[in-house]
C-alpha cells in the first residue's frame, strides 16, 4: 500500500475485518475532528495533512492496538500543530485519549535550550508518560515509522538529522520494547540516508542472487517440513523462511570487517510450535538433520533477553554447505518477538498482569533515573544509545541466576545490577573461582560472585565512574556521592572548574561567579553556586560538555574591546615589606621573589641565587635545583650562589603546597579543609584524585607564616581518621 494513498474508508473496511473489537463510531468521529483541525495544511510531499494520522492509525491496527490508541494516533499532531487544546481532546474523546495525546506532544521550544538539549526534553516528556502508560511510546515509534517513510520528501539536512535521531533513540526504544519489524524497518529506513552507498551495495549483493536465496530458504523448509510428517505434534508447526535485515548485514560486514558469505545468520528458517516441550523436541530433529556449528546455539528460553524475547536459535549446515539460523518458539513466544509489548493488546484488552509489564519497564526508569543524577538533560540520549541499543551478555550469580548486561560491562556493573548495596561495598569479585580485578569484562556464561566489605560506612569509589559502562551503575554511583558527600563535593566541584578556567584562561572574578553561570543553574537544576560546584564534584556535570559555552559567555562578557578584563588579575604581594623578611649578605636595593620549585617558608634554612635582570630568587637548602648545581660544581655557577637568612622579625606569609595520603573514605575532604579553616590558613587552590591502590590524594595549595605553623598543622591532619602521611610538595 502506498504512503501517501491511505482513506477513512480504507480504515474502516480494515477494522471490520479484523477479529479484534473496536468502537468504529468514537474512531470515525476522531477522524474527523482531526480532518476539520488540521484543513488546509499540507505534508512536504503536497499530500493533505490527515494522510499522516491516518497511516499512523494503519500501523497501529497491524499491531493489534485499542480504541483509544486508534483514536490518540488520529488526534496526535492537533495539539501541537493546530489552534486545538488538550481540553478540547479530554472534552470529546476523554481522559484516555487526552493523556496519550499529550504524551506524544512536543515540550514547546524553551529558549534556553540548543537544538540538542531540545530533543533531549521531548525524549525525556516522552519517556515520563510512557512509564505511565506505554501506549505513548507505541504510537511515538509509529508516527516515527511513517515519517521516515515519507522522508524522500524533506531537505536533505532535515533527511540526515531524522535518521540520525531515528537511529539513536527510536530503533533502540523499539528493540527493547520487542517490536521487532518496527525496529528493523526504523534501522533499514534510517541506514538507507545515512549510509546510502552501503545501503545500495548490500541491497545490490541481495538482489543479484535472489531468487538462487528465495529457492534455498524453501528448500530447507520443504526438507524440515518432510521431517516432521513422521513426528507427532499436537498442531502441524509452522515454517517460515527470511533473509537478514540489510542494516543487519551491514553491521556485521561493514563495522566487524567481515565478508559477506561469513554471515551465519544471513539466511533464517523459523519454526512456531505449540509447547516449549516441542521446542526443544524440534531442536533434537533439526540437530539430527543438519550438522550444527559449534559455539552457536543459544537458550533464550530458559534466560530470556531483556524485552522479554523467548527462541532457542541455534545454527547448522545445510547439505550446500551453506550455513543458516533455525529459531524455534511457541506461538505466544512468537507474539512476544514480533509485537513486544504490543503483544498485550493484540489479543487482550489492556494490560494482563500488571507486576509483568512493570518488570519489562523496569529500565524505563532506570533511565530516567540515570538522567536525574547527572543533572545534564542530553544525558537521556546517550543513555539510550548506549544502554538500549547493543546486545547483551548473559552472566550467571553463584545460586544460578541470569543477570542481563550490555557488552563491555565490568565486574561493579554486574553488582550494580544485582543490588545498589552490593555495587556501593563491592571490594572484589571472583569469576569462575578466580579473582580478578574490579575493571573486568564479563562475557556470557561466565559466574561471577562479587566480594563485599563488612565495613558500614564503606562507599563506592570515585574512580568507579571511569570503570563502569553501564548508565544504571554510573547514576546510582553518582547518587551515593550525591548525598554523602555534599561538602567534599562543593569543594571538589569548585577546584575542578577554577582548574578548567585556568587552562582556558578564563579569569571571572568571585564575586562575578554566581551571575556569570546562572544561565547553567537553569540547564542543571541547580538553584545556586553551591549546588553547581557540588553537582560538578559527584560528577552530574560534565565540564568537557560546558567549557565551550562558558568561553563563549565569557566573550561576550569579558570582550575583546576591553583587553584589561581578559587579561589574569594581577598577583598581589604577599607581604608589602617582603624585602625585609630577609637580610641580604653585601646586596643592597636588589628585587626579591622565592622560588616555586621549593617554596620556602620563615624557618627554613635558605640560600639566594642572583638571576641575570630579575634580582634574587631565594630558595631553601634542600631544593633539588640547589644540590644539583652543588654536584655540577661549575666555577661561574657556583659564584651566583649567595648566602642570606630570614630576619628576625619576619612575619610575612608565603604560598606553599601540601600533600596529602589517606584511605579513601566518605568527608576526608570536608575533614581536612575543616582543619585549615580552623587554623585559619587560607587555601588557594585544591584537588583530590584516586590512586591505583585505593588510597586518596589531597593536594592544596595553602598561604601559611612559616614552618612552626606549617609542622602544627601538619601535626592536626595526622590525627584525621585514615590519614596516611601528610608533606609539603612542590606547586
Amino acid at each position: 500500500m502506498q504512503d501517501d494513498n491511505f482513506t477513512i474508508d480504507m480504515l474502516i473496511q480494515k477494522i471490520l475485518t479484523t477479529d479484534k473489537q473496536y468502537d468504529l463510531s468514537k474512531i470515525i468521529t476522531a477522524y474527523e475532528f482531526a480532518a476539520k483541525a488540521h484543513e488546509g495544511q499540507t505534508r512536504s510531499s503536497g499530500q493533505p495533512y490527515i494522510i499522516h494520522p491516518l497511516a499512523v492509525s494503519f500501523i497501529l491496527l497491524d499491531l493489534g492496538m485499542d480504541t483509544d490508541t486508534i483514536c490518540a494516533a488520529m488526534l496526535h499532531d492537533v495539539v501541537e500543530d493546530t489552534p486545538t487544546t488538550l481540553d478540547d481532546v479530554k472534552k470529546r474523546f476523554g481522559q484516555d485519549v487526552a493523556m496519550l495525546v499529550d504524551g506524544v506532544t512536543k515540550l514547546n521550544k524553551i529558549p534556553m535550550f540548543n537544538r540538542e538539549e531540545q530533543q533531549a526534553e521531548n525524549v525525556r516528556k516522552i519517556l515520563l508518560a510512557m512509564s505511565q502508560d506505554i501506549r505513548v511510546m507505541i504510537i511515538k515509534l509509529c508516527d516515527r515509522l511513517h515519517n521516515m517513510r515519507t522522508l524522500k520528501y524533506r531537505p536533505l539536512a532535515k533527511q540526515r538529522a531524522t535518521a540520525l535521531e531515528t537511529m539513536n533513540i527510536y530503533a533502540p526504544i523499539a528493540h527493547r520494547l520487542g517490536i521487532r519489524a518496527v525496529k528493523e524497518e526504523l534501522e533499514d529506513l534510517s541506514f538507507r540516508y545515512l549510509d546510502p552507498y552501503a545501503y545500495s551495495e548490500i541491497e545490490h549483493i541481495l538482489e543479484i542472487k535472489k531468487e538462487e536465496r528465495e529457492a534455498f530458504i524453501e528448500t530447507i523448509k520443504s526438507r524440515i517440513a518432510a521431517r516432521f510428517k513422521s513426528e507427532d505434534f499436537a498442531q502441524p508447526p509452522q515454517i517460515e523462511g527470511r533473509v537478514k535485515s540489510i542494516y543487519g548485514i551491514y553491521k556485521k560486514v561493514f563495522v566487524n570487517h567481515r565478508n559477506i558469505d561469513e554471515i551465519y545468520d544471513k539466511y533464517a528458517v523459523r519454526i512456531i510450535v505449540s509447547t516449549v516441550a516441542e521446542c526443544y523436541n524440534v531442536l533434537g530433529l533439526i540437530h539430527d538433520m543438519f550438522r550444527p556449528l559449534p559455539n552457536r546455539f543459544k537458550d533464550y528460553i530458559s534466560t530470556p533477553k531483556p524485552n522479554m524475547y523467548q527462541s532457542l536459535h541455534t545454527t547448522v549446515l545445510g547439505r550446500e554447505g551453506i550455513p543458516f539460523e533455525v529459531q524455534i518458539r511457541t506461538w505466544d513466544m512468537h507474539e512476544t518477538a514480533e509485537y513486544g509489548v504490543a503483544a498485550h493488546w493484540k489479543y487482550k484488552e489492556g494490560i494482563q498482569g500488571k507486576d509483568k509489564m512493570e518488570q519489562r519497564l523496569a529500565w524505563v526508569r532506570q533511565v530516567i533515573e540515570a538522567q536525574q543524577t547527572s543533572d545534564d538533560v542530553e544525558e537521556i540520549v546517550r543513555i539510550i544509545k548506549t544502554d538500549l541499543a547493543p546486545e547483551d551478555i548473559v552472566v550467571m550469580t553463584p545460586k544460578g541466576d541470569s543477570i542481563s548486561l550490555p557488552i563491555g560491562s565490568t565486574v561493579i556493573d554486574y553488582a550494580y545490577r544485582i543490588h545498589t548495596q552490593i555495587g556501593h561495598k563491592t571490594i572484589g569479585a571472583k569469576v569462575d573461582g578466580k579473582i580478578v580485578p574490579l575493571d573486568y569484562k564479563l562475557h556470557t556464561g561466565e559466574i561471577c560472585d562479587v566480594i563485599t566489605s563488612k565495613d558500614p560506612d564503606k562507599g563506592p569509589n570515585r574512580a568507579w565512574l571511569d570503570i563502569v559502562t553501564t548508565n544504571e551503575a554510573k547514576a546510582k554511583i553518582r547518587s551515593w556521592f550525591k548525598k554523602e558527600c555534599r561538602e567534599e563535593n562543593i569543594v571538589q566541584g569548585k577546584a575542578e572548574l577554577d582548574a578548567e578556567f585556568k587552562r582556558h584562561k578564563m579569569y571571572v572574578p568571585e564575586e562575578d561567579m554566581e551571575a556569570f553561570l546562572s544561565d547553567d543553574f537553569k540547564r542543571h537544576n541547580c538553584s545556586n553556586l553551591e549546588d553547581f560546584y557540588a553537582s560538578i564534584g559527584y560528577g552530574g556535570i560534565m565540564l568537557s560538555k560546558i567549557i565551550s559555552r562558558l568561553k563563549d559567555n565569557y566573550q561576550k562578557i569579558y570582550n575583546s574591546d576591553d583587553s584589561d578584563k581578559l587579561n589574569p588579575p594581577p598577583i598581589q604581594p604577599i607581604s608589602s615589606n617582603i624585602k625585609n623578611a630577609i637580610i641580604l649578605d653585601q646586596i643592597d636595593d636588589c628585587v626579591v621573589k622565592f622560588a616555586q620549585c621549593c617554596n620556602p617558608l620563615p624557618g627554613d634554612d635558605i640560600v639566594g641565587f642572583i638571576t641575570r635582570g630579575h634580582g634574587i630568587s631565594v630558595h631553601t637548602t634542600q631544593c633539588t635545583n640547589y644540590k644539583a648545581a652543588l654536584a655540577r660544581a661549575d666555577k661561574q655557577e657556583l659564584e651566583r650562589w649567595c648566602d642570606i637568612q630570614w630576619s628576625a622579625n619576619s612575619s610575612s606569609s608565603l604560598q606553599t603546597s601540601i600533600e596529602v595520603i589517606a584511605t579513601d573514605r566518605v568527608g576526608l575532604v570536608f575533614d581536612i579543609t575543616a582543619i585549615l579553616t580552623e587554623a585559619r590558613i587560607p587555601m588557594v587552590h585544591s584537588s583530590s584524585r584516586n590512586l591505583k591502590n585505593g588510597n586518596a590524594l589531597f593536594e592544596a595549595s595553602i598561604t601559611i607564616a612559616g614552618t612552626d605553623q606549617l609542622k602544627s598543622l601538619f601535626e592536626k591532619l595526622k590525627r584525621i581518621k585514615g590519614v596516611i602521611s601528610v608533606e609539603r610538595a612542590n606547586l
